[in-house]
């Protein structure tokens, strides 16, 4: 894609209303979700379940690109049709995972760096290829005693960039994605803290390898007490301290900012993303919503495998969406939630 080309990707992903939804489980995350459902991971089945998510009837009118795997930018439909086919008939971008996952950082017990550097480009111009136009690259920051270091923070910093400058290269609109991990027992002021680190160190890095801003997407964190903590902040605490922190940390002109889950709860996750858009107007950036499992996990206990599960599956799928698309407005309320049962 051309520089124009990449802009106007990066300003779709964050439309109005709409977020981005992330089906792009490795083998062993999808497995685990599926044992939780009693199915066995094969390509079949992993093909069946993207399937169902990617066929949902209107999930283009919340949905504006779908960060895939792999194995799925390359899989059909079961009519034959290739996925990267039946997104474009909503609407949807297709992205694609580019890290091979985080590892153990040498000398840094505890702490995480993500690899995937070599070969990227040549798997990049074949994933252009593919149909992709997007990608997607995930850093893992732990909270615990001592840590993180500063080593951890920069190391990961550095691999963010170089991907997100290898994306632009190849005509891919990077999204950037520095996690700050709520495990723990962190307070919510540590994980503000770590937060702004990390965002701060991001960005200096993406700088120093010339990444356009415009043309990327940054996917965080919320800033969110450790899910052991005594003391859970509650709505309008993360909602003020993730604001505050992007705005100290956040360049004006990145396009859009699609937060994370993280482990949060379907319902917690949409309702902290629509108090930011309810209590924060004309923000540099769009705030929305770059969700797995909290799109995903009332549809894939419905789905169960089994294909006459499919609509009412999609159905659960639609509503996630529905609900997380009007958070994204500011415009979210405890009745939509009322509304798949009606």
């Amino acid at each position: 894609m051309s520089t124009r080309e990449m802009e106007n990707t990066a300003k779709a992903l964050v439309a109005e209303g709409k977020g981005i939804l992330a089906i792009d489980e490795s083998h062993a995350t999808i497995e685990k979700r599926f044992k939780s459902i009693s199915i066995e991971s094969t390509p079949e089945t992993r093909r069946a379940y993207r399937d169902m998510l990617l066929t949902t009837p209107g999930l283009g009118e919340f949905i504006s690109g779908a960060i895939l795997f792999d194995e799925t930018l390359r899989q059909s439909a079961g009519d034959g049709t290739p996925f990267t086919q039946v997104m474009a008939k909503q609407g949807i971008i297709p992205g694609i995972k580019v890290d091979a996952g985080a590892k153990d950082l040498a000398g840094r017990p505890g702490e995480k760096i993500t690899e995937g550097l070599d070969g990227l480009r040549k798997r990049l111009a074949e994933y252009a290829k593919l149909g992709a136009r997007f990608a997607k690259w995930r850093a893992v920051i732990t909270i615990g005693p001592g840590i993180p270091s500063g080593a951890c923070i920069g190391t990961n910093a550095h691999a963010l960039a170089r991907y997100a400058a290898l994306c632009q290269e190849a005509g891919l609109v990077p999204i950037v994605e520095p996690e700050v991990l709520m495990d723990g027992d962190h307070t919510l002021e540590r994980s503000y803290e770590v937060t702004q680190n990390t965002q701060r160190s991001v960005f200096n890095a993406l700088y120093d390898q010339g990444v356009v801003l415009e043309q990327m997407i940054l996917k965080p964190s919320m800033v969110i007490s450790g899910q052991d903590s005594p003391k859970q902040a509650g709505t309008s605490e993360v909602a003020d301290a993730t604001v505050r922190c992007l705005l100290r940390s956040v360049p004006a002109a990145v396009p859009g900012i699609a937060f994370l889950s993280g482990g949060q709860s379907d319902e917690l996750a949409t309702t902290h993303l629509n108090a930011m858009n309810v209590w924060y107007k004309n923000l540099p950036w769009a705030l929305t919503f770059s969700y797995g499992r909290a799109l995903q996990q009332a549809a894939l206990k419905t789905w169960k495998g089994k294909a006459a599960n499919v609509a009412a599956a999609q159905k659960a799928l639609h509503h996630r969406a529905k609900c997380n698309g009007a958070a994204a407005l500011g415009r979210y309320s405890e009745k939509m939630e009322k509304e798949l049962a009606a």
